[in-house]
Parts: structure tokens; C-alpha cells; sequence
């Protein structure tokens, strides 16, 4: 019996859960991140652990961890100088990509500048028809001609994106064949081999993200196991993925496109599953960090999935956790545009030097100032005692704000707070809409080290049925990583029509997936329990141009229960479904997983008097000044219920609740927000 630890990395805090192995039961952690030392963060947690708990290097069996380095990367665009090979005369797909602008209703939108501009773009001579057969092998002498060029400009890996390669990726595998003899020390990712989808920009896109990423994140994660080897820790160590699941990290450094939400993933799954052992089926998920806040929708304890999700400027479509992000963080800055508007975000303290009231060398206001100026934080300990919030450094740094504006310095600080809550509430209602769902049937599960801060004035907002806070809210990331299942995604393009002809050939690519899916766990990732395998696929009727997953019985492949299945889910999302149309399968998808062991979610003592707080401030909720008890956290029970205002202090977050609310502690120590009634 060892301590299996789950660590989420964030631009203020680092968040570790533990779980002992041999009681089945979790304790929290919070550190300050260092950007500008990665690696140091973990090892000053792993310090904390052993002085704190006794927990030694060498007691650590298992040890995951989640990333944003990816997505920083492509956000920030300082990723590799990749060259992309393609099919000669497609040179334009990414300048193309889908004609759309970003913004329909806005004539000025232009789409961004690619991550690979149009100069380090190469054709290659080679073609291969739709139905996969090599029309054209490549030349060796064109491929040198082009390695040679991207050498010029100065690239320093090559991205294979050729047509058709998803059908057939013979000629992807020989150029980089040829390349590795060429120039061996330039990566190579194919798109084929990355993610084989049979569109060509969206399969472009997602390799070109995939190799523009590759070295940042190799060196991230090198680092990442150099300090955890040289400390003493022997566990395998694996990497949380987009797709909520987690691998390995040799297949993180070669896969990195698959754990490019490696971090926000995280935090969907953890809260999916204390929303589902504590009774919320309908859940809308609600992480606020040091940069963003994240929301996911989350039915029975699954989150919804979906690819073409927004990483930057761009898409990527590998299956991923659905998860809408704004940018608007605890440490997102507050200032006043040229036109004299007040602002927030995106721009972020980060935690290097973080908001003006950690007292760490900050200087412009953040939301997180503005919830301080307004006296509703900083009330008992906070980051498990690595900060003590400076009120007055607060209202210093607002301000200049507050005389611009021609306002008080509380006025300022909630019309900050109503900024970023608004910003929110565009954002979440944009996702509501595309999953079709009414959000006062949900509760807004907070977490993060600011989501409990911020959540009931967005529930407020969203007319939601509650709000839901964990007892350790800001480390619920970490323990979405910690608890994930093994699990890995492939896909087979076949585009056939569901007729007897057609599904007659499914039953070969079926068992080829599975073959490789359990492989990749069984053999490659060493699991020994037992499989789950989700069959599904992506389907349309004749004539669409758009598919919609579908999952598959893979027990009964036949034309009449593939076809019901796609009518059931058309009708489901949109309301008809037409049973006289002829269907189209176009990708297979499968999806395998192996269950990780999971904690025992204690149920706390339940309360034997009513609650008490431990003090009485004066805070300002919307601007006006109203008599605030705090609570401790800690001295909460199940049982307990009081009336808002409140602020409700602990280590790793501080609940923020308006008047009009009422709090009640149930079962497992969670508190549970509502509207009062009338």
C-alpha cells in the first residue's frame, strides 16, 4: 500500500490531491506555482507532503498529473517553427480552412494568421485516390528538395498532412521514412498517424497543433520526470488527456496533441464524479482559476464530449471534454479602455506576482482585488497559510479606477465583480444552448481556487436551481487526474451507406479496432483489469454535411439497430428524425478504458447544534455595505443551514454567498446554495 498523488498545475496555485491507498481517502494540498522554475512547484509540494504527513519519495505507487503547457503554448503562439509537406497544389488549406469568419455577424472579422504561415508550406509530388489507392509514390529527390527548403527558413520540425492519407497513410509513412534519413533531427508528426479523419483541414489543423506544440511540451514533461526521478520517485508516471482519461508519459511526449486540455479535463472529471456519488445529476461544472473559468455540462456524473473544441484561435478535433473557457480569473486585471470603459481580462496576474493583495509583488487590480476591496475575502487562513490577503493594498490598487471613473472604490470594485460574472454568463449560455439544456433544472458545481468565490453571483444570473461547493473545492482538478480511468480513443474512416452491403463490412475494422484498443491497454499501458469498450460512430442521412456520434451496440451491428440508433439521436438533439432516409456511417469510433482505483467520499458527522460563525464584517455585496457573518468551513456539519449574506472561509477557497440565498450543509459536507423562495 502506497500514496497514488494527483497534481494539477495552475497559473497561481499547485494543487495536489493524495490518496492513501490503504484507508481509500484523499487530503489536499496547495503550493504556489513558478512559471518561472517549472518543476520547482512539485517539489516544493512533495517537501510540504513529507513534513506535513510523513509521506516519503519512495511511498508514492502512482502519480499523474495535468497540464496547460500545450494550449499555452498555441494561446500564446510561441510554439516550434514547424514546416507543414503536403499534397502539391493544396499548399492554401490552412490559409482556406473552412471560409468561415470568426464572427458572422461582423464584416471586419478576418480568420487568424496560421500557426504555419503560407512560406513554410511545401508541396510534395504524391497522390492517393479517395478509395486509398497510390496513385502517385513520393520521390525522394522532391523530398530532399523540401527538406532543404524548410531547412532555409529556418524550420525546425515537419508536419505530414497529404490527401486522402486517412484512407491510406502509405505515402505519409514513406516520406517520413525519408526524413528520419534526410534529417534526423527533425520530428516528424503525421496526420495520419495523429488523428485519421477524412477531412483534410480539420485533420491538417489538428496534426499542424500536434507538431507546433511537440517540443515545448517533450521538454515540459522531461523536466517534469527529471525532478520527480532525482527525488526519489520510481511509480510510472502518467498525464492526464483531453478526453478525460490519462496515459502515459513516453505517449504524452509523442501523442501531445491528446493531452492539450490535459488540465481542464481534469477538473470536468473530478467534479463529475463527487456530483454523481453525492446525488446531482445535472450539473454544470464551473472551474475559476488564476486565468479562465471553465464550464462543461455534466449528465449522471459524464461529461459531454465533442471534438472541434477552441484550443486559442484554432480547433482541434480530437475527442475532447466540451468545456467553454473566458477569460476571466482570479487574477484577471480590471482596466479602462481608450473609450474610458472598464474592462476585465483577459490579460492575468498569473502568480508571478499575482493579485495586489497577496502582497507577492503585484501592482494592477485583478477580480480577485475587487473581491477583496469589497471586504468578502480574507477572513480566515487561506492557500493552506501561503496567503494573507492585504485589504488595503486592495482599494489602493482599484483606486485609480474608482477616480477615473467618477466612483467610489466599492462602486468600482462591484461593477469589476458584475463585469466578469457578465462575461461568464455569455460564454455559459452559449454552451447551455448547443447541449440544449434549461439551466434551472442544473446546479453550478464550483470549484477552483475562485469558483466558490464568484459561483452564486453567476447562479443568480442564470436563474440555476443551486450551487453546489465540494468540501475541498480548490483541489478538485487534481483529483479528477488522480482518479481517471486509462482510456484511448481511435477512430476508422469508412463512409458506407448502413445497407445490408454496407454493414456487412463492418465486422473486420470492428475487431481491428478492438485489437489494437486492447493492445494499447492491455500490452502497452500494463493494466490487468478488466476492459470497457465503447463502440459509436459518427453518421448522417444522405445529402447532410454534418455527422452526428452515435453509440453502437457492438453486439447487434445490424442495418435496422444502427439505423434506429442514428433516428433516436437526431430526434434527441433536434427534435425529428427522418426513418425513410437513408443513412450514412462515415467514421468508426472506439473508445476503450481501464478502471483506477477510486477514494471512499467520507460522510462527515452531522451537526449536534446550529451554526455558528466565528465573526461578524462589514462587506458590500452589489455595492452596498451589509453585516456579513463569516463562517469557518471546518465547523460546518451536516445538518446545518443559515440564511445569506454569508462568507464561508477554508483553506483552499472562500465561498462568497449574496443575500438571498440560503446554505445548508448536506450529507457529505457539501454546501448546497439555493434561491430563497419569493
Amino acid at each position: 500500500m502506497g500514496y497514488r498523488i494527483g497534481v494539477d498545475v495552475g497559473g497561481s496555485f499547485t494543487d495536489f490531491a493524495v490518496f492513501d491507498e490503504a484507508t481509500a481517502t484523499i487530503s489536499s494540498l496547495k503550493v504556489f506555482s513558478r512559471p518561472d522554475a517549472p518543476g520547482e512547484e512539485i517539489l516544493a509540494g512533495l517537501d510540504t507532503l513529507a513534513q506535513r504527513d510523513g509521506i516519503t519519495a519512495e511511498d508514492v505507487s502512482y502519480f499523474t498529473h495535468g497540464t496547460t503547457v500545450g494550449v499555452n503554448t498555441v494561446i500564446q503562439r510561441n510554439g516550434d517553427d514547424v514546416a507543414l509537406f503536403t499534397t502539391r497544389n493544396f499548399e492554401d488549406v490552412l490559409q482556406m480552412a473552412r471560409l468561415k469568419i470568426p464572427q458572422i455577424h461582423n464584416l471586419y472579422s478576418r480568420r487568424p494568421d496560421p500557426l504555419v504561415p503560407r512560406e513554410r508550406v511545401f508541396g510534395i509530388d504524391e497522390r492517393t485516390e479517395a478509395t486509398g489507392t497510390v496513385l502517385t509514390a513520393p520521390d525522394r529527390e522532391d523530398v530532399e528538395s523540401a527538406v532543404a527548403a524548410a531547412r532555409k527558413a529556418g524550420c525546425t520540425g515537419i508536419v505530414l498532412a497529404f490527401l486522402n492519407a486517412y484512407r491510406n497513410p502509405a505515402n505519409e509513412a514513406e516520406v517520413a521514412r525519408m526524413i528520419a534519413e534526410i534529417a534526423p533531427e527533425m520530428p516528424v508528426v503525421s496526420s495520419a498517424a495523429t488523428w485519421p479523419i477524412i477531412r483534410e483541414y480539420e485533420r491538417t489543423i489538428t496534426a499542424v497543433i500536434s507538431g507546433y506544440v511537440q517540443p515545448r511540451v517533450a521538454h515540459y514533461l522531461d523536466r517534469f520526470e527529471t525532478v520527480l526521478r532525482e527525488r526519489g520517485v520510481a511509480c510510472p508516471l502518467h498525464i492526464t488527456k483531453t478526453n478525460g482519461g490519462v496515459m502515459g508519459i513516453d505517449q504524452a511526449r509523442d501523442e501531445c496533441v491528446q493531452m492539450i486540455l490535459s488540465g481542464t479535463a481534469s477538473g470536468v472529471i473530478g467534479a463529475g464524479y463527487l456530483a454523481q456519488h453525492c446525488g446531482f445529476p445535472k450539473i454544470l461544472s464551473l472551474d475559476i482559476g488564476g486565468t479562465s473559468a471553465d464550464a462543461a455540462v455534466i449528465l449522471d456524473g459524464t461529461p459531454q464530449y465533442g471534438v472541434g473544441e477552441l484550443i486559442g484561435d484554432f480547433q482541434i478535433h480530437v475527442p475532447s471534454v466540451s468545456v467553454s473557457s473566458v477569460g476571466q480569473g482570479g487574477g484577471s486585471i480590471a482596466w479602462i479602455d481608450p473609450l474610458g470603459v472598464l474592462q476585465v481580462g483577459p490579460a492575468s496576474a498569473g502568480s508571478t506576482p499575482g493579485p495586489v493583495c497577496y502582497g507577492r509583488g503585484g501592482t494592477k487590480p485583478t477580480i480577485t482585488d475587487a473581491v477583496a476591496a469589497s471586504n468578502l475575502i480574507g477572513h480566515t487562513p487561506l492557500g493552506y497559510g501561503a496567503v494573507t490577503v492585504d485589504h488595503a493594498a486592495a482599494r489602493a490598487a482599484i483606486a485609480p479606477l474608482a477616480e477615473r471613473l467618477g466612483i467610489s472604490i466599492e462602486e468600482t470594485a462591484a461593477n469589476i465583480i458584475e463585469i466578469s460574472v457578465s462575461s461568464m454568463y455569455a460564454e455559459v449560455s452559449g454552451l447551455t444552448s448547443r447541449f440544449g439544456i434549461d439551466p434551472r433544472e442544473f446546479h453550478l458545481f464550483a470549484f477552483g481556487g475562485a469558483g466558490a468565490m464568484l459561483a452564486c453571483f453567476l447562479a443568480r444570473e442564470l436563474n440555476m436551481k443551486g450551487v453546489v461547493v465540494p468540501l475541498t473545492p480548490g483541489v478538485v482538478s487534481a483529483l479528477g487526474g488522480l482518479i481517471a480511468d486509462l482510456k484511448n480513443d481511435f477512430i476508422r474512416t469508412l463512409y458506407i451507406d448502413v445497407t445490408e452491403a454496407g454493414v456487412a463490412t463492418l465486422a473486420a475494422p470492428v475487431a481491428e479496432l478492438q485489437a489494437t484498443a486492447l493492445d494499447w491497454l492491455k500490452g502497452k499501458q500494463g493494466f490487468k483489469g478488466e476492459a470497457r469498450l465503447s463502440l459509436s460512430a459518427d453518421m448522417r442521412y444522405l445529402g447532410q454535411s454534418y455527422e452526428l456520434e452515435t453509440p453502437l451496440d457492438a453486439a447487434d451491428l445490424s442495418v435496422a439497430a444502427i439505423s434506429e440508433a442514428f433516428h433516436t439521436e437526431h430526434a434527441r438533439l433536434y427534435g425529428h428524425a427522418d426513418r425513410d432516409a437513408l443513412v450514412q456511417l462515415v467514421n468508426l469510433r472506439l473508445v476503450v478504458a481501464g478502471a483506477t482505483p477510486k477514494p471512499r467520499i467520507a460522510e462527515p458527522d452531522p451537526a449536534t447544534g446550529p451554526a455558528r460563525p466565528v465573526r461578524h464584517v462589514t462587506a458590500h455585496f452589489d455595492g452596498t455595505a451589509q453585516e456579513t457573518p463569516v463562517y469557518a468551513r471546518a465547523d460546518l456539519a451536516p445538518g446545518h443551514t443559515f440564511d445569506a449574506p454569508a462568507i464561508i472561509g477554508q483553506d483552499d477557497t472562500t465561498t462568497v454567498v449574496p443575500p438571498g440565498f440560503t446554505v445548508t450543509v448536506d450529507r457529505f459536507g457539501n454546501l448546497v446554495i439555493t434561491r430563497k423562495e419569493g
